[in-house]
């Protein structure tokens, strides 16, 4: 199996594990808006099963990468479907970053999360830093 074949492999493996993921969030997001509970254990012990496979999975794409990197650029025109797939990958992440980000924020209306893992008070101020280099150069 050549590189490139590897890789589009990883990625579609990649790429149902997101699914999985996305799945879980949005069973999460769902129990969140409509019974205004925490989520079970079940999904928690989900969460944390899922863990390892996703750092696996992870560690086989950065390999990929830096093998994928020196490949000749024509030779990688060739294998459109690499990009792609690493497109698909990348759209499925972001979907889950903001919905877990809104299941952050009901657990926080509700009180649920501990206070040493609260994000920090400039996480919901985004243009923080600009303006500190804002107010620096006056």
């Amino acid at each position: 199996m050549n590189a490139a074949a590897a890789m589009v492999e990883d990625l579609r493996r990649h790429l149902a594990l997101c699914q999985e993921v996305l799945a879980l969030v949005e069973r999460e997001n769902q129990a969140l808006r409509d019974t205004e509970k925490p989520p079970g254990f079940k999904t928690l012990q989900a969460k944390k099963d899922l863990l390892p496979r996703l750092n696996q999975s992870l560690n086989q794409i950065r390999q990929h990468r830096t093998t994928w990197q020196k490949v000749d650029p024509a030779e990688r025109a060739q294998c459109p479907e690499v990009n792609a797939l690493l497109r698909q990958n990348q759209d499925l992440i972001m979907k889950i970053i903001v919905l877990d980000r809104e299941n952050e924020q009901g657990l926080l209306r509700q009180g649920l999360v501990p206070t040493h893992h609260l994000p920090p008070a400039n996480r919901q101020r985004p243009h923080y830093v600009a303006d500190l280099y804002r107010r620096r150069g006056q």
